[in-house]
């Protein structure tokens, strides 16, 4: 697989300090799973047929503008359209903010995150290959992430409880659209490839716990077509 951590990089643009923990976690997942990474963050990588070399491309806290050229974006499109496989990791949601290519592709549009806190997880879907692992709900410590501009059809996973998340904003949205229970995970088949999210993984402290790094390793093998 191919894990790619490209940020844009300019004045007052986050750039995530968990990137060098999160590839050190995939490289492990890969090299306890025998499927090999590559780890770039040059979106020159993204040519046709480089990209063929891949069952799954992991966007791994990417954020803002990461391509340079339409040539590249089309490279992404024609991946999945080949049936390729995209996992999209916490700030994934933040790239390409002007692309709804992406939008519908990785689930939704990042439209902010409460403060970092503890709130209560719930599994969704516990067949799942992402989510068998993790029990029926439990306490987790990382930012809320909204999401807008959401794709219909998402299978979700992962559901935050609302109701457990100080936040003022909310109200205002997500409001009720949801209910209490706020999708923070999910996968869908898109335009002929296969794309999982999870909002999750903040700190760099997350990437060593199981809960994680089994979650998105079931993330990565769904992707890549295979979901026992």
């Amino acid at each position: 697989m191919l894990v790619y951590t490209k940020n844009q990089t300019r004045t007052n643009l986050y750039v995530h300090d968990n990137i060098a923990a999160s590839v050190v976690a995939l490289k492990k997942l890969g090299a306890d799973n025998n499927f090999l990474v590559d780890v770039s963050d040059d979106p020159a990588v993204f040519t046709g047929d480089n990209l063929k070399k891949y069952k799954a491309l992991v966007f791994d806290n990417t954020n803002n503008e990461i391509f340079d050229t339409e040539e590249q974006k089309t490279a992404l499109q024609n991946y999945i359209h080949a049936g390729g496989g995209f996992v999209g990791i916490h700030s994934a949601t933040g790239s390409m903010r002007k692309w709804p290519w992406f939008w519908a592709l990785i689930g939704g549009k990042f439209k902010r995150h409460a403060a970092m806190q503890t709130f209560t997880l719930k599994v969704k879907d516990a067949t799942d290959i992402s989510t068998a692992h993790l029990p029926a709900s439990f306490e987790w410590t990382d930012e809320f992430y909204y999401v807008d501009n959401i794709p219909d059809g998402r299978h979700v996973l992962l559901v935050g409880d609302l109701t457990t998340v100080k936040d003022a904003g909310k109200a205002q949205f997500p409001g009720k659209a949801f209910g209490d229970d706020y999708p923070l995970a999910w996968r869908h088949e898109f335009e002929g490839g296969r794309a999982w999210y999870t909002s999750l993984g903040h700190k760099k402290e997350h990437y060593s716990d199981p809960k994680l790094s089994k979650h998105i390793l079931g993330g990565i093998r769904w992707a890549m077509g295979d979901s026992k």
